[in-house]
């Protein structure tokens, strides 16, 4: 019983750090905010993954949960070296 209140709660305090996320990729004053905001918000999104993971006892999104986390870093990982390079292929 405590498990799904404690659930409820961490799934409504990252759907709000999501939003507060999403509000800082839109009004960030550089681009280096905005990527940062992406980044989290895949951290974020990952998080949620896994709490659904957890309260529906199934095994199977933890696999897209390793996909979410392996395109989230080699996205963040592009952009930051488009910003220091001007491409990402060399």
């Amino acid at each position: 019983m405590i498990l799904s209140y404690a659930l409820d709660f961490a799934i409504g305090a990252f759907g709000l750090c999501l939003v507060l996320n999403l509000i800082r990729l839109f009004t960030g004053p550089t681009l280096t905010d905005r990527i940062l905001a992406v980044d989290t918000m895949t951290v974020n999104a990952l998080a949620l993954v896994m709490l659904t993971t957890v309260r529906s006892g199934s095994n199977l999104l933890f696999e897209a949960a390793l996909l979410l986390a392996l395109t989230g870093f080699i996205g963040t990982v592009a952009y930051c070296k488009f910003l220091l390079r001007g491409s990402i292929i060399e």
